[in-house]
């Protein structure tokens, strides 16, 4: 990387702060480290930082959910990935819904981090923008009644706006590009949330929720799906 990466590492294993450190040191970051949630508060209180790598269950009073929280609040724009030991699907949905770009679980390779950190800067970096807007081609993927601007994050139904969150829009656009075949559950969730299911079922526990309120914005009738279908055993395709 060319530019230095300001980066905070949080996490309650003393062993797991040195091999973090150490793997994101020799790809061009600077590393302040935190023992704890209540250390990781004091840190984000005055600093802004463009990487956080965290640890969602924490010795002490505050968890890595409370610390998610608090950076979404304080740093919308900082880009956030779990590292955690604990792979609950209740935590991972949990901090899913909150708003991270990427879920590790250990024990994790450093290429493996190192990979994971660049893809997680990579696509909040291609978040759209105020600046520089007009000098951009526009970027539309149309199908059927739908039209989406991926460079200014709208959406068009019938000429009509729709309102969809990240997720939400990361989740059509994925169905949307592959529209040719029937896109499975594990897919998904890596495209939408940057989180690699440990299995089918779990990956469809998680998708399901973003589907189901997807389709409330996008469909006629959300209760007979005909744009965002379900292929029974295999995933979803997108008819449009």
């Amino acid at each position: 990387m060319t530019e230095l990466l300001h980066t905070l590492v949080v996490d309650d294993e003393e062993g797991i702060r040195f091999f973090v450190e150490r793997a994101l040191r020799s790809d061009g970051h600077t590393v302040i480290t935190a023992a704890s949630g209540e250390e990781a508060l004091d840190r984000l209180r005055d600093q802004k930082f463009g990487l956080v790598i965290l640890d969602l269950h924490l010795g002490g009073r505050v968890d890595g959910l409370r610390v998610l929280e608090a950076i979404r609040w304080r740093w919308p724009d900082t880009t956030v990935l779990i590292l955690t030991g604990h792979g609950t699907l209740d935590s991972a949905m949990a901090a899913i819904r909150e708003g991270i770009d990427g879920y590790l679980l250990k024990p994790v390779e450093p290429s493996e981090l190192r990979r994971a950190a660049r893809e997680a800067l990579a696509r909040r970096k291609r978040q759209p923008t105020d600046e520089g807007e007009e000098d951009e081609p526009a970027q539309v993927l149309e199908h059927g009644p739908f039209s989406v601007d991926l460079r200014k994050h709208t959406v068009r139904i019938n000429a009509q706006s729709i309102d969809l969150t990240a997720r939400e829009f990361g989740l059509l656009v994925h169905l949307m590009s592959h529209a040719d075949r029937v896109v499975s559950p594990k897919e998904l969730v890596r495209a939408v949330a940057g989180y690699e299911a440990d299995s089918t079922h779990e990956a469809r526990q998680i998708i399901k929720w973003y589907v189901h309120h997807l389709r409330q914005k996008v469909e006629p009738d959300p209760a007979h799906p005909t744009y965002i279908v379900n292929v029974r055993g295999v995933g979803y395709r997108f008819t449009a």
